[in-house]
């Protein structure tokens, strides 16, 4: 018989009959609150009437349209519809399928444009499983093991992870920037730099906002040199921080933005923005692709931005976040296991660690195997698997953060009790 790699490990033992709104229901009859949202994917939740009803006038329309073969008008709707929502001045677009190959475009456009080989990375950034989006990944080594040599051209500087380092914001901002600048003076001359990508929130990296003087450090350093500043809005785009997109937190400004997951409420969809100036210097035929801007995944895109605009997802995104995180702040207050609480809006990650403050993988997975028992699905993230992540859907309303809060500190209690 054949059957699934073993290593496709589920994170939850729950075999999923179908999704509605901000509920997965189980083959075992339960309803499950999904606080997953596909990875942060069903942005509208699970199965949202307006996007099914795009993909299916769509599917019975044309399902694919190979888009360097023909155009089609999903696709142009969905580039309308963006320019609406896209930075100043980011105003060339192109699709592909997952945000692994959106991170290798603008890594091709990035050395295209410049003529320069070397790439700068966060320490802790996620940019995806292929071989260049992973050689560029420090998240975890589970990433990076067993397939090498990876990708040469890729440096690390450090990101402003204050917990980790022990320290306050301000310091680990003054030590990541003095870092970056000692990398181009000692690593990776500006010269050979071509950008430096990075995420405004660590995603599996641990759920790490940035700030603004780190960001904006980083912008003037990428203008003095002539770099390319790339931010990875692949889990935090779309409304997924309280804000459209990640960065709009620290008033900074990209010079090529990509996104996914939570763009076209699960079908698979990609892409990368940047000027048409620094666009048009990409190599003819270095952009394309069979099933990027396929017709579907573009016409529940365009659903899904106007379903974020109409119910105002993005302040919902906010304000049910405050929410959340007031309860997991409160919980965690209780609870010594709990080092830290972070996170953006509807983003939020809880970290456990020992009595001596070290990382607590164990205790962790106590706690997200106890609150599936609750009725609520949680993920692991972080390079020790130690901090648990909370994504609902942007839809979510306060009844079900006040459900989602009252199993996470059932769950809490289980778990730290052994």
């Amino acid at each position: 018989m054949t059957h699934l790699s073993e290593h496709l490990r589920q994170a939850t033992p729950v075999v999923v009959e179908r999704g509605e709104g901000v509920h997965l229901f189980g083959t075992d009859g339960r309803r499950y609150l999904d606080f997953t949202a596909g990875i942060g994917v069903t942005s509208t939740g699970h199965c949202h009437p307006k996007v099914v009803a795009a993909a299916q006038e769509q599917v019975a329309t044309l399902i694919h349209g190979q888009y360097t073969t023909v155009m089609h008008q999903p696709l142009r709707r969905l580039v309308e519809r963006l320019g609406k929502v896209l930075p100043a001045g980011l105003d060339s677009l192109f699709f592909a399928n997952s945000g692994s190959e959106a991170v290798e475009a603008a890594l091709r456009l990035a050395r295209q444009a410049t003529g320069r080989p070397n790439v700068v990375v966060c320490h802790g950034g996620f940019h995806g499983r292929t071989v260049a989006a992973a050689s560029m990944t420090t998240s975890g080594a589970k990433v990076r093991t067993g397939f090498g040599p990876l990708m040469g051209g890729v440096v690390v500087t450090p990101f402003p992870h204050a917990f980790h380092y022990g320290w306050d914001e301000e310091t680990a901002t003054r030590f990541a920037l003095r870092e970056f600048d000692q990398l181009l003076q000692t690593v990776s001359d500006p010269d050979d730099t071509a950008a430096i990508f990075v995420e405004p929130v660590l995603g599996e990296g641990g759920y790490v906002p940035a700030n603004s003087a780190f960001l904006q450090g980083l912008r003037e350093r990428a203008d003095r040199h002539g770099i390319l500043l790339v931010l990875d809005e692949i889990q935090t785009g779309v409304g997924r921080t309280g804000r459209f997109w990640g960065h709009d937190h620290f008033d900074v400004r990209p010079d090529i933005l990509i996104t996914a997951k939570g763009l076209a409420s699960g079908f698979p969809l990609s892409g990368i923005a940047a000027s048409e100036e620094l666009m048009r210097k990409a190599r003819p035929g270095s952009q394309g692709g069979t099933y990027g801007g396929n017709a579907v995944a573009c016409a529940a895109a365009v659903a899904t931005l106007d379903v974020v605009e109409e119910e105002n997802l993005v302040a919902n995104a906010a304000v049910m976040g405050t929410r959340l995180r007031a309860g997991l702040d409160e919980v965690a207050a209780k609870t010594p296991a709990i080092g830290d609480v972070r996170g953006l809006g509807l983003m939020l990650a809880s970290e456990f660690v020992t009595e001596a403050g070290e990382p607590d993988p164990g205790t962790a997975t106590r706690v997200m195997r106890a609150a599936v028992d609750e009725g609520l699905l949680l993920l692991p993230c972080g390079p020790w698997g130690n901090v648990v992540r909370m994504i609902p859907p942007l839809i979510v309303d306060a009844g079900a953060i006040d459900e989602g809060l009252r199993a996470w500190s059932a769950a809490v209690a289980v778990g730290t009790a052994g």
